[in-house]
């Protein structure tokens, strides 16, 4: 059955609503979604029954479960699917999580463990092997690590942006694109950077930012105003607090092109990559899962970000070597997800990385 671990959703229907011809057609038609995307009509569903019902029969049945709201159909079609609300009852009631079999987790543990020393290779790379396992487009959500600076310098792109270069010491390498004023001299991006460089180097963010609103304070008289506001917003672009310090790593959006079945299909992924854009709100999502033990499922409209696109979100949170949960992992797709295989690769991987940050 159900994992525990799964939240129960915006479902109201119970099993004991339902007879066992009942639960039988409905996961027919579930499960036939889940493996096409397309309606499945009462013929088909009396062809694949393990119970003799005849068509005229099984329809009856749909009727009865299209008014309890767990299916519909789609225009004007024969065939029915599952709503949202169907969808999350048969993830919650019906649906039977398989557990991953020996090869499947050396697979996850080598491609994850294969990666070096750096914590985003790791990320990444697990973002990556969901993506390429699922068919979805992987995502990774973590806490900004607190690593220390080394230098930090201001790129003009064009009269009105800059990019900002942040290089840590370990070598990590951050690009941040900000407002500038216009009519802003060149000369004045040089003195940002030699005045922030000459007090970030072995800093982490939070220090350095503390330092320098200090230092900014004490050097009002030095800086011209052009300046001080280049260096503001520097200093606004890369370090402010809450999910600006996050660092949101997706992987494999191509996989949501593959899956293509109409017209409609093909607006659904451009509102999905639209939203795959809206980080902050990705952030958001996936920081409400992040406090939550064990895996997490959103489907459609229960993921404000992803309502729009019909999208189902499976998360896990991953934790740091003192057990602090520092972020989550997992996938995003279309709600015909194959949720009892994803769930525990989720899961597992998950797993695989808090091991390897544990050291």
């Amino acid at each position: 059955m159900a994992s525990h671990d799964i939240p129960i959703g915006t479902s109201q229907v119970t099993l004991a609503q339902l007879s066992e011809r009942s639960r039988e057609i409905f996961r027919q038609i579930v499960e036939s979604y889940l493996a096409t995307g397309e309606p499945v009509g009462s013929r088909n569903v009396s062809r694949i029954l393990q119970m003799s019902l005849s068509p005229a029969s099984v329809r009856n049945v749909m009727s009865d479960l299209e008014q309890l709201g767990l299916i519909y159909a789609p225009h004007t079609s024969a065939g029915r699917l599952p709503t949202e609300m169907g969808l999350r009852f048969f993830v919650d009631a019906l649906m039977e999580i398989g557990d991953l079999n020996e090869n499947d987790r050396r697979s996850i543990e080598g491609q994850v463990a294969a990666t070096g020393t750096s914590v985003e290779n790791l990320l990444t790379r697990a973002s990556g092997l969901l993506s390429g396992l699922t068919r979805a487009a992987g995502v990774v959500l973590t806490a900004k690590l607190n690593v220390r600076l080394k230098h930090i310098e201001f790129v003009r792109l064009e009269p009105e942006r800059a990019l900002v270069v942040l290089v840590a010491e370990d070598g990590q390498v951050e690009n941040r694109i900000l407002a500038i004023p216009a009519g802003l001299p060149s000369s004045a991006l040089t003195e940002a950077s030699n005045f922030l460089n000459a007090r970030i180097r072995g800093k982490t963010l939070n220090d350095a930012r503390s330092e320098l609103e200090n230092a900014l304070e004490a050097s009002r008289a030095e800086l011209d105003q052009l300046t001080q506001k280049i260096v503001s917003a520097g200093l606004a672009s890369w370090s402010g607090g809450g999910s600006d310090e996050r660092k949101l790593i997706v992987r494999g959006q191509a996989h949501l092109l593959e899956d293509l079945h109409a017209l409609e299909d093909l607006e659904r992924v451009r509102l999905l990559f639209d939203d795959l854009e809206t980080r902050r709100e990705v952030a958001d999502l996936l920081g409400r899962a992040e406090r939550a033990e064990g895996v997490r499922i959103f489907i459609g409209s229960e993921n404000k970000l992803f309502s729009l696109s019909g999208s189902s979100t499976i998360v896990a949170p991953y934790t740091d070597s003192s057990g602090q949960i520092v972020g989550v992992l997992g996938v995003i797709g279309p709600t015909r997800l194959n949720y009892a295989r994803i769930i525990p690769m989720v899961d597992y991987t998950a797993k695989v990385v808090s091991k390897l940050l544990a050291g």
